[in-house]
């Protein structure tokens, strides 16, 4: 398994899962041109596309990934929100439903998360013998998981950090409880962890931390800690190098 990130933040997000010739592109938010050209102008080849929800950092390109030719997943709230549920390829997950959706050669099980958008979701992917969790843009997780060989989940703020900007007036208090209520902290991502089996885990890979609100090197020593696992801060920048 291969984990590609292009881009992760607040400007876009796009990740790309690699394995065994077959690839499977997560979220559209930033510029179909870069997208191109991270995946070498593969973007056709793809198995398909996941996208979370609406916001544009998470589906910027959506219709043009559309037009490419690629089936593109997401919720019925999501396709609404986005106005293209009517598109040929565009492809309905519901959350909650028992069996898993198979997307070339991957299966995907769709789940609810917390943010403030139309209807959000998560999604554990399976492809053989791996398991990767994408878990981005929620507050937290009620759900436990088995078996995961991957962990790409959110780490967007620390509470210490952001309570010290709220206090030094750099953000509005209205703004940290915005972000308390729609995206996850470090200290929940590190809940989660050690609340699921992390003993097939090979890599974590941490997502969408804020500008002003995290501290990379920080974050990625106390989750390494947490679960014995190598761990990683997705690339901020909207290429691939």
């Amino acid at each position: 398994m291969r984990i590609q990130v292009l881009a992760s933040s607040s400007a876009g997000n796009a990740v790309a899962l690699h394995s065994g010739g077959s690839a499977l592109l997560l979220e559209a938010g930033i510029r179909f041109e870069d997208l191109q050209r991270g995946l070498k102008h593969r973007v056709s080849q793809l198995d398909g596309c996941l996208v979370s929800h609406e916001h544009g950092d998470h589906a910027r390109s959506v219709a043009k990934v559309l037009r490419a030719g690629v089936e593109v997943w997401a919720s019925f709230g999501t396709w609404q929100a986005l106005g293209l549920e009517r598109h040929h390829r565009s492809k309905t997950f519901v959350a909650g439903e028992p069996c898993p959706v198979q997307i070339g050669e991957w299966n995907v099980l769709p789940f609810d998360v917390r943010h403030d958008a139309a209807e959000p979701l998560g999604f554990l992917i399976a492809r053989g013998t791996e398991r990767i969790l994408y878990l981005t843009d929620s507050s937290y997780s009620p759900y436990r998981f088995q078996g995961l060989t991957h962990i790409l989940i959110e780490a967007n703020y620390s509470m210490r950090i952001l309570r010290a900007n709220v206090e030094n007036g750099s953000i509005p208090r209205a703004h940290m409880l915005r972000v308390m209520a729609s995206h996850m902290s470090i200290e929940r991502a590190v809940e989660l962890l050690k609340a699921n089996d992390l003993s097939r885990v090979e890599e974590i890979h941490l997502l969408h931390l804020s500008d002003g609100n995290s501290h990379a090197d920080e974050f990625q020593q106390l989750v390494a800690r947490a679960s014995g696992k190598p761990t990683y801060i997705a690339d901020r920048k909207e290429t691939a190098a």
